[in-house]
């Protein structure tokens, strides 16, 4: 189970409906419903849920009707059933279907196909809304070496094509978490659960679907999915998922880079960044993906409680994206995390810009850091000083000063000092230029418009 510490509160209890194991073995029920069964012999276990249809998207359950009446099978899957059984409100409603691509397209006018890799249909409502509708999928076969008793080696387990289609219950096996592997028929009523899910969601436990060692080599990336449900949805980790964890963290250097990226920001997004970087950092992943900032949080000491104030800037974050009902600016997260070890790597150096710059590249090629990103962290904590001693000045008109004045509260909310000079700051600061009087860059030389060159 979680390893237990006490930053971690006791977890709310869940919400109070029945949920009842529907038998569906053929000796178990009668020879007409055994007749309309479709997944007989597939080790499918269904629950009833009926207290879940009036949480459930009147869109998402349009479309999953509309492909049922069009003759094919079609449930809400993944982290939107598995939110409604927790009692949370899901972010957005998927739903698998056996219909391919093509034939979704046919069904619907209002969709559009996406996708090279592995075809997805987006069916669009009004006011951008998108429900997102995928065929279902098995997991690809592993190539393993003949010679017998020999094992196959880390890298023979990553998966690099995840193409296949499938049934419905090869689709539920192939996910990486039991909690993430739950469908809802629409029609019945019911949760479908081939892999145990349901036991999980009770336990409020998280658990991989099979082997946790093998599934986490098939895809390192399923760490950081393990720390953000953990975290965010405030679950325990499943004992010898934790120690596969942290077994495996050494593979989180060979997956896709731009995954972990996102992966990265999401644990920062989603209100919970103080209980995901702590899972990050004790299961020793922080030490691989971002090892300059465990250094810093390692080297309490010497960093005079830099380790503490990373923790209290952490909960600031989280305690502003729920004021706001919104994640922060993905600049204004990547400012906060980085901003003192920054500011000790750079410390003394002779030119700090230069510094800074020496300090993020070996982060842009490891974790493919955009560049847009990796310059506005760069900016942001050039001005730090100035902004900490009350100088905005010559800053007024710098496109990161509204995002500077972020990272500077949340660092002044970690160190407990008191916001009303900020405040002051953020009165006395001019309006916003007109985008039509905005510097725009041309050729590397910064120019305004209809203007000439300015200078240096």
């Amino acid at each position: 189970m979680r390893r237990q510490n006490d930053n971690f509160p006791a977890p709310p209890e869940l919400p109070s409906f029945t949920v009842e194991p529907t038998p569906t073995a053929e000796g178990d029920v009668t020879a007409d419903e055994a007749a309309r069964e479709r997944h007989v012999g597939t080790g499918l276990v269904r629950h009833d849920a009926a207290q879940l249809e009036e949480r459930i998207d009147a869109d998402a359950a349009k479309v999953v009707r509309r492909l049922e009446r069009a003759g094919f099978q079609a449930y809400l899957v993944g982290g939107c059933v598995r939110d409604l059984l927790l009692d949370g409100k899901p972010k957005d409603f998927d739903i698998a279907t056996s219909a391919r691509p093509e034939d979704v397209r046919q069904v619907f006018r209002n969709s559009r196909v996406i996708g090279r890799r592995f075809r997805l249909v987006h069916v669009l409502f009004g006011g951008g809304k998108v429900i997102e509708v995928a065929t279902f999928r098995r997991s690809p076969v592993t190539e393993v070496p003949d010679e017998e008793g020999v094992e196959p080696v880390e890298s023979d387990l990553l998966i690099r094509s995840d193409n296949v289609f499938g049934l419905a219950h090869e689709d539920a096996i192939r996910r990486d978490f039991t909690i993430n592997a739950l469908f809802y028929d629409v029609d019945r009523r019911q949760i479908l659960d081939w892999c145990g899910g349901m036991d999980d969601i009770k336990r409020r436990t998280i658990h991989t679907i099979g082997d946790p060692l093998v599934r986490f080599r098939e895809d390192p990336v399923r760490i950081l999915r393990a720390i953000k449900f953990a975290a965010r949805l405030d679950l325990g980790i499943q004992a010898d998922v934790y120690d596969a964890m942290v077994s495996c963290r050494d593979t989180l250097a060979r997956a896709a880079k731009p995954r972990i990226f996102e992966e990265i920001l999401r644990l920062l997004r989603g209100g919970a960044a103080h209980r995901s970087m702590w899972l990050l950092w004790e299961t020793g992943g922080m030490a691989i993906l971002l090892p300059e900032l465990a250094a810093f949080i390692d080297d309490d000491e010497a960093t005079a409680g830099g380790g503490a104030r990373f923790w209290a800037k952490m909960r600031a974050i989280d305690a502003r994206t729920k004021a706001e009902g919104r994640a922060l600016d993905d600049i204004v997260l990547w400012s906060a995390l980085l901003h003192e070890p920054i500011d000790e790597a750079c410390a003394g150096a002779r030119d700090r810009l230069e510094s800074m710059v020496e300090f993020l590249e070996p982060m842009i090629e490891r974790i493919a850091m955009p560049r847009r990103i990796a310059d506005g962290v760069r900016r942001i904590v050039a001005v730090q000083p100035r902004l900490a001693a009350g100088k905005t000045g010559r800053l007024a008109r710098n496109d990161v000063l509204g995002a500077a004045l972020e990272v500077l509260e949340l660092d002044w909310m970690a160190r407990g000092k008191d916001l009303a000079p900020l405040e002051r700051m953020r009165a006395e600061l001019p309006p916003p230029l007109p985008p039509s009087a905005r510097p725009i860059a041309r050729g590397g030389t910064w120019r305004r418009r209809g203007g000439a060159p300015r200078r240096g």
